[in-house]
């Protein structure tokens, strides 16, 4: 009866191993062969530039781009939870959202994105240098905090565009 039962325990035991072994081998060869995606924050690089100006408010470039070796992804609307930061401290300033937040884009290697910042001129402007906002899919928010860094100026009334192609 004791020899049953330790032949069992150790057929099962070789199952359970063997049966583990394939399934990492198959995580492995699985997680080998896709890239992962440029839309994960550390997976792209973020830069702010100054762009021409309109009536009334100063405007910045987000320009996002990402290396060779990441798959591209889809965005849509507008990066939400956007702060600014100047050297470490945090500025108080909250930015909205204007445009259309359905347009989907790709974005990845060889397909750069951008979205605008857009300052209304005649209020206090307070100096930073970095912009950290969450990217948004077609279906939600896309986990994570992106980063931008860059200098610009930003004051009570700021929004932010959607996303579109280009750099």
């Amino acid at each position: 009866m004791m020899r049953t039962h330790r032949t069992i325990a150790v057929s099962l035991a070789a199952v359970v191993l063997s049966g583990g072994a394939v399934a990492g081998a198959a995580q492995a060869a699985t997680a080998a062969g896709s890239a992962p995606s440029a839309c994960r924050p550390a997976n792209h690089i973020a830069r702010i530039t100054p762009a021409p100006g309109s009536a009334g408010h100063r405007h910045y470039r987000v320009t996002l781009t990402a290396p060779r070796g990441y798959a591209s992804c889809r965005l849509a609307g507008s990066p939400s939870d956007v702060r600014f930061t100047e050297h470490g401290a945090r500025v108080g300033v909250s930015a909205g959202r204007y445009g259309d937040q359905r347009t989907v884009v790709t974005f990845g290697p060889g397909h750069p994105v951008h979205f605008d910042i857009q300052v209304p001129d005649g209020r206090r402007a307070r100096p930073a240098d970095r912009a950290s906002f969450t990217l948004r899919a077609p279906g939600g928010v896309i986990p994570g905090t992106s980063v931008a860094t860059g200098r610009l100026k930003v004051a009570a009334g700021t929004v932010v565009g959607p996303v579109v192609r280009g750099a």
